[in-house]
């Protein structure tokens, strides 16, 4: 019976098995709902399905969401990141859309630069505000989440740019090996951000740092170029989601392009197990984040809930999840069945002579 108890509390005390079990279940349910929910098909060498949509609606928030991971890490946050996905897209399609060509290769790769070099202007900016002047991250990132809104606005003059360019429409719906080309940039990044940061010293050195910075410091690691560096990786992971996000409707909106998109990424984050506080990320638990959330999103759209309730019934999902995972709420609730009062057996009485 011990040995039992001591697997179970092994298995379910892993970082990713309760998001795997979130993710499962709600897989589940909506296969219950709609029987071909999980159902894939090959047209015209392409793979099509829910399922292939629900990976390829998620890059974008993968992206962002590991960039995000980075700098909460270190103790930080980002607000900023919505912005960047606006004024990024914006930019690379104001310039698309200025040329004669727009299906041109090397027209569309001038606007990404273009948009990629501003990302990490802002990101850059981000990192000083935080790492130089010492200005606390929230009030940092707050500053350019509302200016960079405005800015976004500025690029486009307040109208939705429109692009009929194939060459940057496939950022978002082309397709690669049968697999979406969203799917595979987002696998890239994955990979390669896992790399530096687990292959190599680097992920210690950014875990120290959001654990401890002052002793990281006197230990001889330069913490705030490490802080730095986080906020521009998170500035160029938000770029990216940004082509991602225009070239999917193949038009820029200041307004709504990257609209709420950092408190998503912040959720993926703690659903995937990394605390707010800094110190210890889990990458693979960030991506599992991720992707309960668009499959939250697209179980809402299947399951045909009002536009009213949609976002009430999301938060109610998305605080169970955490509930869930909490180690901290489960261990209460262990106690409180462990502590459930039993009432002991009456004793039975003893039988009273009665005098003959």
């Amino acid at each position: 019976m011990t040995d039992t108890r001591s697997r179970y509390r092994a298995v379910t005390g892993h970082q990713l098995f309760w998001p795997v079990a979130v993710l499962v279940v709600m897989l589940a349910a909506n296969t219950i709902y709609r029987p071909g929910f999980l159902s894939v098909e090959v047209n015209n060498g392409h793979l099509y399905g829910t399922p292939i949509d629900i990976l390829r609606l998620s890059a974008p928030l993968i992206l962002v969401a590991l960039g995000m991971t980075v700098v909460i890490s270190t103790g930080g946050i980002d607000l900023s990141v919505g912005s960047m996905v606006a004024i990024s897209g914006a930019t690379a399609c104001l310039y698309i859309s200025e040329q004669p060509d727009q299906n041109s290769l090397p027209a569309v790769l001038t606007g990404l630069a273009m948009g990629l070099g501003i990302a990490l202007v802002l990101g850059a900016w981000n990192g000083v505000l935080v790492a130089v002047i010492g200005i606390q991250p929230i009030i940092a990132t707050l500053i350019l989440m509302v200016a960079g809104r405005g800015l976004a606005q500025l690029i486009t003059e307040g109208q939705i740019i429109t692009i009929n360019s194939g060459p940057y429409r496939a950022i978002g719906l082309g397709h690669v090996l049968t697999l979406p080309l969203a799917i595979l940039i987002a696998l890239a990044a994955a990979l390669l951000v896992a790399a530096f940061t687990r292959w190599t010293a680097l992920g210690m050195i950014i875990e120290s740092v959001g654990g401890n910075a002052e002793a990281s410091r006197l230990a001889g690691i330069r913490s705030g170029r490490v802080v730095f560096l986080a906020y521009v990786l998170s500035a160029v992971c938000a770029a990216v989601a940004g082509f991602m996000i225009t070239a999917n409707v193949s038009s820029a909106d200041g307004n709504a392009a990257g609209l709420w998109v950092e408190l998503d990424a912040i959720l993926a984050v703690v659903i995937g197990g990394t605390a707010l506080a800094g110190g210890r990320f889990h990458l693979s638990g960030t991506i599992l984040g991720a992707l309960i959330i668009q499959t939250l999103t697209t179980s809402v759209y299947a399951m045909n809930i009002s536009p009213q309730t949609a976002l009430l019934f999301k938060a109610v999902v998305v605080i169970a999840v955490c509930l869930i995972q909490a180690p901290a709420f489960r261990a209460r609730i262990t106690r409180q069945r462990r502590a459930a009062p039993t009432s002991p057996p009456t004793p039975a009485r003893e039988k009273e002579e009665v005098p003959a």
